[in-house]
């Protein structure tokens, strides 16, 4: 387990965009994901099965990766989502928050 930087423990770590540390949550990637999915004019049951996947690809991959930036996560979501559906792969990259 790695020190985040408030001095809590997490078992999987990602380094965010400003520097700050906080655990890995797959509900961020499925969320993330859904919004791209009915972006792209993909009806909920299948953005549904889309996310599931790729959250559960993402989760596996964070597992064995315990630490990771945000910048690595971004690049395997889209990976793992056009396996799937490449237009909502181009939503996801594309409509990204840049605050």
């Amino acid at each position: 387990m790695k020190k985040a930087k408030e001095g809590k423990i997490c078992k999987y770590c990602i380094v965010k965009r400003k520097g700050h540390t906080e655990e890995f949550d797959e509900r961020k990637v499925y969320a993330s994901c859904y919004a791209a999915c009915l972006n792209a004019q993909i009806r909920h049951a299948k953005a549904e099965k889309i996310c599931e996947k790729v959250s559960r690809e993402l989760k596996a991959w964070a597992i064995k990766k315990k630490y990771a930036d945000s910048k690595e996560i971004f690049k395997k979501v889209a990976a793992a989502m056009k396996k799937h559906d490449e237009n909502a792969a181009f939503m996801y990259e594309t409509h990204r928050d840049i605050s």
